[in-house]
Formats: structure tokens, sequence, C-alpha cells
């Protein structure tokens, strides 16, 4: 008979018999316990250990009952299954050290707190809401769908209705969507490009094909789609110039491609008015993907997308199946940050700070090296000669500063630089930040 080494303790909030099952399971599963040991008689454990008789049988009860135990008749309990000896799992390796480095990056936005009580009232209509009863429109919440046509035509001249907008977790969901539904092939990618794109569109089974960020589109022929940034080129910044959109849509015509575009902060141009989407100058040929990451908050995770017609069905009804959609909650509170008006003014007023901080930025480095693109969202980005890189970047860490490299967002090209974020950090960071960076590269 074999000896069972185990201890209960009466201070534990869970009951004995849970507590005495979960170290015989443990026994098993790590092989101290094998195949055909008999254990004591639930009597005599119960008098080794000092509790009922009950205990120790529900115990026994439980494993039996999973498969672990069995009881002969007249015999005794028996282990019945049993898993050998395994080796130490791999440690992982821990990641470098980051606490205490602020990160600029080009993801965070940058909300007024004037408004906090807006996003309270926001969650407090959602708790007093009547959820669903069942799984969702697959499309989302139909008021929501509603506001944000509505909003897609005033803001970005994108003429559709709701029942063409589907609502998703965010910009990667979307365009995993998308993929999904798409005919077999590659799918174009600026580079440098938006690492998340990349990632998802591999994730999918399809290959990246790399186009220059810069200059004309290659022809897209034997491509599914083409991702694109046309409103602000992440990273770089430039916007697609009016020529250029022209040929991307003759060019997906011609070779039947899908062009997605990624309208990530288009409601931050602030030298002049934004520029329409591409996605109303030719419905059929370009699927629209728009967030709320960059305007109320990253972690919400909620998009939104308006693919060309002749998609929208089988989107739909994958979505269907799959109850693939963004969370009520979230939909329901951001409905009523649109109505609220929240979403209008926090986006009035990050605009006026990023315009103060990317012209404070072009001014700090100007000696150096003049940001890309045109004043726009929340970051700018600095090409430098690779020492000067690696020496700035090198000093930003020092001084508890993590400012993203160009580099990483290359995979074909050769470029180097800084992407200095200015949406995630107050002023006082920025300035400390820009010193920094100043005294590293002069």
């Amino acid at each position: 008979m074999t000896t069972l080494a185990v201890a209960l303790d009466r201070a534990d909030p869970r009951p004995l018999g849970a507590q005495l099952a979960d170290q015989v399971r443990r026994q098993v599963t790590d092989g101290r316990l094998g195949a055909g040991d008999r254990l004591p008689s639930s009597r005599a454990l119960a008098r080794d250990l000092g509790v009922a008789r009950a205990v120790t049988e529900q115990a026994y009860a439980q494993l039996v009952a999973e498969g672990w135990l069995e009881g002969r008749h007249g015999s005794g309990t028996f282990v019945c299954a049993a898993t050998p000896a395994r080796p130490a799992a791999a440690r992982r390796t821990p990641r470098p050290a980051e606490a205490g480095l602020l990160r600029l990056d080009a993801g965070t936005p940058w909300i007024d707190p004037r408004y906090a009580d807006a996003w309270r009232r926001a969650w407090r209509d959602v708790a007093s809401a009547r959820p669903p009863r069942g799984y969702d429109d697959p499309r989302g919440l139909p008021e929501l769908r509603a506001e944000l046509a509505a909003r897609l035509g005033r803001t970005r001249g994108l003429d559709c209705d709701a029942d063409e907008v589907l609502v998703t977790a965010g910009t990667t969901d979307g365009l995993r969507h998308l993929l999904g539904d798409l005919p077999p092939g590659p799918v174009a990618v600026e580079d440098p490009g938006y690492r998340a794109a990349v990632a998802t569109v591999r994730l999918a089974g399809r290959t990246v094909v790399d186009v220059p960020a810069l200059g004309p589109l290659p022809p897209l022929e034997g491509c599914a789609a083409a991702y694109l940034t046309p409103a602000h080129q992440h990273p770089l910044g430039p916007t697609l110039p009016g020529s250029e959109r022209l040929a991307v849509l003759a060019g997906a015509r011609s070779a039947g491609a899908v062009v997605v575009e990624d309208d990530y902060d288009s409601e931050f141009r602030y030298d002049v008015a934004p520029v329409p989407a591409l996605a109303s100058l030719d419905r059929d040929r370009v699927a629209y993907l728009g967030t709320a990451s960059k305007s109320v908050a990253p972690s919400m995770r909620l998009g939104w997308l308006v693919p060309p017609p002749a998609l929208l069905g089988a989107l739909e009804a994958t979505r269907l199946v799959t109850h693939d959609t963004a969370s009520w909650p979230v939909q329901r509170a951001f409905l009523s940050l649109l109505r609220d008006g929240y979403v209008d003014k926090v986006v009035r007023s990050a605009r006026r700070v990023y315009a103060d901080r990317a012209a404070r930025v072009a001014a700090a480095l100007a000696p150096y090296a003049l940001p890309r693109g045109p004043v726009a969202g929340m970051y700018a980005t600095v090409e430098l000669e690779p020492a000067a890189t690696a020496r700035a970047h090198a000093a930003a860490r020092a001084a508890g500063f993590d400012v993203p490299l160009l580099a990483d967002y290359c995979r074909s090209q050769v470029r180097h630089g800084l992407i200095i974020g200015f949406g995630g950090c107050t002023d006082a960071d920025l300035d400390r930040a820009l010193a920094v960076l100043t005294r590293a590269l002069g």
C-alpha cells in the first residue's frame, strides 16, 4: 500500500476534501503515484489526517469520477491513470527590464482630462442599458453603426449607410475579417509600415509583399489586396498625393485587388482640413478601416470596417457563424461618447495639443534633421544617420525614455531614425526628452 504524503490546511478557505483531491491529483500527474498503486482506505487515511471519513470519501469519489482512481470491490482504491515524471519546464528567458521607461510611441493618444465626467457618464449609461438576450447583431450595434455612418460622411466624405458599416474590435480585427473573405493571394504592405498589419497578414497564412511607402505603387498583379495608410503614411508621414491616389485605384482595378485603407489618425491633421478618405473615390475597390484607438483609447479595442459592397454579404455571413463581434458594453459606451459630444471634444482638444508639440519637436530637431511628412498626428518621424540614431536612442533610454526606432518598422527598406510620439506624455516629459536627444545629436 502506498503512503500518501498530504497536508491539509484548515486556514485555507477551500474545503478539506477539495484540498485532498488536489494534492492526490497532483501526485498522479507529476508521476509520484503510478498506475496500479494502491491507496490507503478512506477510513485509514481519515484517521491519519485527523479528519472525518466523509472528507476522504469525498476526495476519492471526485478522483474516481475524473478517471484518476478506481475502486476495486473488496480490494481497495487504486491509481488507474498516471503520467510519466515530467522534466522541469524550461524557464522563459526574461525580457530586458523596461521598468521606469516612458515610451514615446506613435499610438498612445493624449486625452484631455477636463472631459472625464463625460467618460464616466458613458459607462453609467452602459450599466443602466439592457444588454441583448443572445448574441448581438454580427454587424454591430445598429444605433452605433448609424452614428458612425453619419460621422464618416461628415468628416471623411465617405457616403455609406448604417447597413454597410461593420463594427470591429479594432483595426487589425477588421483586417483579419477582410483577409478571411478575400480570394487567395499575397497582400502588398507599405515598407516601412504598420507592424501589426504585417503580423495580421502573416497570421492569416498570406504572404506579405513589400512595396515602398513613398513613390508610386508597383503593379498589384497576383495580389489579393494592398494595405495602405494614405492619409498619413505610417510611420513616415506623407499624405498620398491626388494623382497617386487615382493611380492606386486604377492599378487595383486592373489587378482585381482590394485596397485596404487604414485611416488611423486622419482627424489629427492640424494645418489644413483632413484629406477625404481614399474610399470616397471608389467604394467598389476600397475597404475602409477606422479606429477609436487614436481618438479615445487603444484599450477600448473598437473600430469599424466599411467593405466594398461585393464583400459585405460574405463578411456578415462569417461573423454570424463565428459571433466575432466587438464587445457590446464597449459599443454601447462609444455610442454614448459620440452622442454626448465627447469624441468631438477630445479630438479638437488633442489636435491643439499635438499642433503645439509637433512644432516643438520640429524646432528642437531642426539643426539635425527635419521631421518627415505634414504636421499631423501624434508623432514625428526624424530620419538620421545610423550612428546618430544609435547615439540618440541610447541617450534617451539612459534618461528614462523609450523612443522607437524607424528601422524596426522596415522590412526590405533600410532607413534609420527615430519616431517621437508625443501623445502619451506631458509637456514637461516631451521637453526633457527633446533636451536629451538634442544633446546626444549635437
